[in-house]
């Protein structure tokens, strides 16, 4: 019989204490007023449950909590669960921010404990592959302006690999394991390599250091080049085949939708770090549920991301603490 985990062997191994303060901003402990039924804790438990579990809608979350005691327990909760206006005032009181300073620290303590890549953990990342999703909005079109969401006005209209879709967009950079350096959102209207300078500064600003990026052709542009240039990454960026220009010997230049021509050396390390962004963005969407946005608003968009991220980060340290390394990368094993 294969062997699995459980959540609750996620949770257990994960300490969440030096992020209390985050969790509790715009609560108070002691004093007048009314007191704190649910431990900001729990909650964040409950989104990340959602998560795993796959469960679509902040409502069937709240009746599956209600049902299940077993759900409770592993949360936390006792004997009542919170309703469903009490995550969405939880989202807004911490914010997208607060969200990030919390994938911020797991990623941290993920990076610390890996073994496997002892540079990272002095913050030293040696290649790196950036990638992006779509993040489709759960809205129709506005009837007055179709190129913005009706039910979600922040959503717009945007081109992705299968044509027009209204939502948002996810820009990531994952190290040489297909480990999670950091992320940035917009609009699907707003051009990728927009997005670019902005993930660098939220990942560099980390106390990390890249040394080498890799990008296919849609960041082919002088702007990203200069961005690269200007913090001494070297770039590996795939060049677009265009009529009347010739490309350079020495870099990548598209061949078909997934090949690529020009040096061996080159070509090795792309489809390398390709494959690992690949690898992790088919795990997230298959396993968390990261394609499928059911909020509304490109802040709530953010903090969707940094909880899946969240997710992944303690798969690592849950799998450190066990002493089983080999399913650090193992969404499945916890779920």
């Amino acid at each position: 019989m294969k062997e699995v985990g459980s959540p609750n062997l996620l949770f257990e191994n994960v300490d969440l204490t030096p992020i209390q303060p985050i969790l509790w901003k715009g609560l108070h402990r002691e004093g007048a007023g009314k007191p704190v039924v649910y431990d900001p804790v729990w909650d964040l438990r409950a989104l990340m449950l959602r998560q795993i579990l796959q469960i679509p809608y902040m409502k069937d979350l709240v009746k599956r909590l209600r049902r299940d005691p077993c759900l409770r327990r592993l949360c936390g909760y006792g004997d009542r669960a919170p309703c469903e206006a009490h995550f969405s005032q939880m989202k807004r009181r911490i914010g997208p921010e607060g969200f990030r300073m919390v994938e911020a620290h797991l990623r941290h303590e993920a990076l610390r404990i890996r073994e496997s890549q002892p540079l990272a953990a002095v913050g030293l990342i040696q290649a790196a592959s950036l990638d992006g999703t779509d993040l489709p909005a759960w809205s129709s079109r506005d009837p007055h302006d179709n190129t913005r969401g009706f039910g979600d006005p922040e959503a717009r209209l945007g081109r992705g690999p299968e044509g027009f879709y209204l939502g948002y967009q996810s820009l990531f950079m994952v190290d040489m394991e297909g480990f999670p350096l950091g992320h940035v959102e917009a609009s699907a209207n707003v051009n990728e390599k927009m997005l670019v300078e902005p993930l660098l500064d939220r990942v560099l600003g980390e106390d990390l250091e890249v040394e080498l990026a890799v990008g296919d052709s849609q960041l082919e542009s002088q702007r990203v080049f200069e961005s690269l240039e200007e913090r001494k990454i070297g770039h590996i960026i795939v060049w677009r085949r265009m009529k009347g220009r010739d490309n350079p010997s020495d870099v990548l230049t598209v061949k078909n939708r997934i090949s690529v021509e020009g040096p061996e050396y080159l070509r090795c390390i792309y489809h390398r770090l390709k494959a690992m962004s690949e690898s992790l963005n088919g795990r997230v969407k298959a396993r968390l549920a990261y394609s499928r946005f059911t909020w509304q608003g490109l802040g709530n968009a953010s903090i969707h991301a940094s909880i899946i991220f969240c997710i992944v980060y303690a798969a690592v340290i849950a799998a450190y603490h066990i002493g089983r390394p080999e399913l650090r990368y193992s969404i499945a094993y916890f779920a």
